[in-house]
């Protein structure tokens, strides 16, 4: 990674704040170089800093930090056209999404909308990864991740129905957390799947993320604890990487001997039963949800149109027995993770694939997003090339902060 796209901290960009080292017009005159200098060959903004009138932030504890927004999500003032050219002529959205309120009460102020995929599915945007240049940042979020990465902002929202935070955090060197399903309303979001999609944010560090949870929220600082080894269960399915699978085996080798216990994850055709069941309810509730640009698939990319259409022929037989699986793996993990501090594994199959064609596969976010479960993205590894690998960790439901905790110990190691 050259000098321009080394991640900003967030946690240090606090630190000056309330110091007096910096102003928040002088950072976010900071933001606009760094656009500037990056931005035409990274493409990770559809309203970019450049062009947004930004007001000050509140007295949160957050105050005067930039926040990127994924463009599916409202922001008062601006357009929300979700990477689709059905929304190429939106106007400009009338209130701020519920999630964009709570993060201007913590004091961050919305600077410009990133780059997503078409409605948050498959069909990539023009986004390059900044941590492995020619390469996907991945998607949904790609505009998000890729923007952190290459320090635009410090902080950025994402949403995630499959692996849209996960993936494209791992895939671009940087932290992220998906909330538990339902933590904050989505009121002003254009969601896909209603009892899947999840508010997410990408920050440098896991440290960085804790910070901005606990501003958001009220809860602790997990990055302001002391956290001790941690009880895993780990679970690295045959169809990941070889590089992954390499960086994985000797990630565990350290956690252990620096006092974590690590168990195999038990019911593994359970994961797969609840792998299958999420591509059933995410078709089926798309349909439902996307229903008026259904009508209008011959404008719609391919993978899209086609979610669409299998969705509408879902055997209700079938949805049914999906969310029974549902039910079932939420009752069997919950009680795992009860003594459990998270379940571990790659949050990706492997390093980021090259070129622009597909943003990865979220095989490995299913399950748990059917669970609606919180997840968080922990970098650090890499691939022999240097190409970012991600860690993934997943909690109990509202148990972000105590996930944060895990997620700092084991950055560290």
């Amino acid at each position: 990674m050259n000098e321009r796209s080394r991640p900003w901290s967030l946690r240090g960009l606090v630190d000056d704040l309330a110091a007096g080292r910096t102003t928040p017009a002088a950072v976010l005159q900071q933001v606009r170089e760094r656009v500037t200098a990056t931005e035409q060959r990274l493409r990770a903004w559809v309203v970019p800093p450049t062009e947004v009138p930004v007001e000050p932030g509140s007295s949160g504890s957050l105050r005067g930090v930039p926040l990127g927004i994924k463009d599916i999500i409202d922001v008062a003032g601006l357009p929300t056209r979700c990477g689709s050219g059905l929304r190429g002529s939106a106007g400009p959205a009338e209130a701020d999404a519920a999630i964009v309120a709570a993060w201007r009460r913590a004091g961050a102020v919305p600077v410009g909308k990133t780059v997503t995929t078409e409605f948050a599915y498959f069909a990539p945007g023009p986004t390059d990864n900044p941590a492995a240049p020619g390469h996907t940042p991945g998607g949904s979020s790609s505009g998000s991740a890729a923007a952190v990465a290459a320090g635009h902002v410090p902080l950025a929202l994402g949403s995630q129905t499959a692996g849209s935070v996960t993936r494209p955090a791992a895939f671009c060197g940087v932290a992220a957390l998906v909330m538990t399903h339902g933590r904050f309303p989505v009121d002003g979001v254009t969601g896909l799947a209603p009892s899947l999609d999840s508010h997410g944010l990408f920050a440098a560090r896991v440290d960085d993320v804790a910070l901005a949870f606990a501003a958001l929220t009220g809860e602790p600082d997990a990055g302001r604890t002391d956290p001790v080894p941690p009880r895993l269960l780990f679970r690295a399915p045959d169809a990941v990487d070889p590089e992954m699978r390499a960086a994985l085996a000797a990630a565990r080798e350290r956690w252990v001997a620096a006092g974590a216990v690590v168990d195999e994850l038990p019911s593994p055709e359970l994961v797969d039963a609840l792998t299958s069941a999420h591509a059933v309810v995410m078709a089926a509730e798309a349909a439902i949800e996307r229903a008026a640009e259904a009508g209008r698939s011959t404008e719609l990319s391919r993978p899209l149109a086609d979610l669409l259409r299998r969705g509408a022929a879902t055997d209700p037989a079938d949805l049914a027995r999906a969310r029974r699986v549902a039910g079932e793996g939420r009752t069997r993990f919950g009680e795992l993770l009860a003594s459990y501090a998270a379940i571990v594994g790659p949050a990706a199959l492997g390093p980021a694939p090259a070129g622009s064609a597909t943003t990865g596969d979220p095989v490995l976010s299913r399950p748990w997003q059917l669970l609606g479960f919180p997840a968080l993205t922990v970098p650090g590894l890499a691939a022999p090339d240097g190409r970012p690998l991600g860690v993934q960790l997943i909690g109990g439901p509202q148990a972000e902060t105590a996930l944060l905790r895990t997620g700092a110990w084991v950055e560290a190691h």
